[in-house]
């Protein structure tokens, strides 16, 4: 009997999923569209700015580097799909002077257009542990990826509620479900982002716009690399249980369910899992997602388990070489 009713909700969770998949609202045009794009230069936000540009939008990117911005958007223009696309830079600290930050928004928007499609992808990681990160380490990652992303929101919810159209993305990670070792402060601040997208989405969502929390794995960018300078072998051995992802195909599938309209953004079964064991209060977007959810949490926690339990054996033989080394 037992293994009966195991039977009947896996079937139930793998059916659900399919019609997830199968089921998916058409994905809304673009064409004429303003997106706006922070931490556009490089990376997920420069590669999700290529495939808005592919399908016809008016794009800004936003970043602090002049020059890397001017580059980046000569390759994000040769991606446009007619002649009379827009393409626009903001050079602006979005963790600095609100005021500078709202100023420059509302000049981009009077150029470009009303917004359509928000994208906040401003973001980095300084790994280590919490005793080896500097103060200044701290208060960069805090500001780089929470800060910004809360400054930047602010200055485009008023007009985007007053059109009563539009999509807001926060990108987090998966950093967000679940405290990795070697990233205490970098989770901190991405655990914060999964809060203030869902907080968030309760108070636009009567203004007819979306949010949708994006949760990228492990990508091969520019920051990702930086990363890996600073990275304990703890934490690198943990990166490597999973697939790394390019960011050509992390930025379509992010514009996609943006457009599509979902909460949650992931690509791949990790980050699917984690989604469905980890829904919490997320808002419900689809009657299949929730009975993915109801039928797959329970069993999903018990393969979150083993993931964790291979950390940690990971973790105690790092410490135990040390040991031996004298280290």
């Amino acid at each position: 009997m037992f293994a009966l009713v195991i039977f009947i909700i896996f079937f139930l969770f793998v059916l659900a999923v399919i019609l997830k998949y199968k089921f998916t609202t058409k994905k809304r045009n673009l064409s004429g569209c303003h997106v706006m794009i922070t931490g556009g230069s490089s990376g997920i936000g420069k590669c999700i700015a290529m495939e808005a540009a592919k399908i016809g939008a008016n794009v800004t990117i936003v970043a602090r580097n002049e020059n890397r911005l001017l580059s980046s958007l000569e390759e994000i223009k040769s991606q446009c799909l007619y002649h009379n696309q827009k393409f626009n830079y903001l050079s602006v600290d979005l963790s600095g002077n609100y005021d500078m930050v709202k100023q420059a928004f509302n000049n981009a928007i009077k150029e470009m257009g009303p917004l359509y499609l928000f994208v906040n992808c401003a973001g980095m990681a300084i790994c280590g542990r919490l005793e080896d990160n500097s103060s200044s380490d701290i208060m960069q990652m805090i500001n780089t990826n929470l800060i910004s992303t809360i400054h930047a929101t602010k200055a485009v919810i008023n007009e985007m509620k007053l059109n009563g159209y539009g999509s807001i993305v926060i990108t987090s990670s998966l950093a967000s479900f679940c405290g990795i070792y070697g990233l205490s402060v970098y989770s901190a601040t991405k655990f914060a982002l999964r809060g203030f997208a869902e907080a968030l989405s309760m108070e636009i969502k009567n203004n007819g716009i979306n949010v949708t929390l994006a949760l990228p794995p492990d990508t091969d960018t520019p920051g990702f690399a930086n990363e890996n300078k600073t990275k304990p072998l703890e934490t690198s051995m943990i990166s490597q249980t999973a697939k790394l992802y390019r960011p050509e195909e992390v930025g379509k599938k992010i514009l996609q369910d943006a457009l599509d309209g979902y909460f949650f953004s992931t690509i791949g079964f990790e980050g699917y899992m984690m989604t469905i064991s980890c829904a919490g209060m997320a808002p419900l977007v689809s009657y299949s997602e929730l009975i993915c959810q109801i039928f797959g949490a329970g069993i999903l926690r018990l393969i979150m388990v083993i993931y964790q339990l291979s950390f940690n054996k990971i973790i105690k033989k790092c410490k135990s070489d040390r040991e031996c080394n004298g280290a």
